[in-house]
């Protein structure tokens, strides 16, 4: 699947934006609390959704269930200037019903049409990383950058990155991260 550079940029920030919703400073999971603190404000959020469209879309985490893949994927390979209709969706996309009357938040303001594809289709872009879809960006022609940040690093390397929520982690794993990035910077190991 190829994605414009818009929903390339966007997908990195949304992913992100979960990332930072996902646990709290102990390394809990506080995901669901922090979604439904954050669904609770749709009303001061819709004023985002221009400026920040992935820290709105968050709302709508697991609230799409995508039943046909072609259109939407179609949706994700063009612009932000041509996107289709939310209404076009119809055929391949259903809101839960919680997502649904949140739905109708978004789509009584202005751009609220535009948002909901916005958001389906990073959604989709999430659950499809999942899912194991290898996902390509126009783009991102001359290669992946984080391929270069590998090649800078011995074959030993074990960094964690936002990219790495496939497999959660343990805390001892993001300790050992921790000290590395920190031995990498010029700071001396503690033992």
């Amino acid at each position: 699947m190829k994605i414009s550079p818009f929903f390339h940029d966007l997908r990195s920030a949304y992913q992100a934006e979960i990332d930072d919703l996902t646990q709290d400073s102990e390394g809990k999971d506080v995901l669901r609390k922090r979604l439904a603190q954050k669904r609770s404000e749709i009303g001061f959020l819709v004023k985002m959704m221009e400026l920040a469209p992935e820290m709105v879309a968050v709302v709508f985490h697991q609230g799409f269930r995508f039943t046909r893949a072609a259109p939407l994927e179609q949706s994700l390979a063009v612009g932000q200037d041509h996107l289709p209709s939310w209404e076009s969706l119809s055929t391949c996309v259903t809101l839960e019903p919680w997502a649904a009357a949140l739905a109708k938040t978004v789509l009584a303001e202005p751009g609220g049409d535009r948002f909901m594809v916005i958001a389906a289709g990073l959604e989709y872009l999430q659950q499809a990383r999942f899912a194991g879809s290898a996902v390509g960006c126009e783009a991102d022609a001359e290669g992946d950058e984080d391929d270069a940040d590998d090649r800078e690093h011995d074959d030993d390397y074990d960094a964690l990155s936002a990219d790495d929520v496939v497999e959660p982690h343990d805390s001892r794993s993001r300790e050992e991260a921790s000290a590395n990035w920190l031995a990498d910077v010029g700071f001396e190991r503690k033992d």
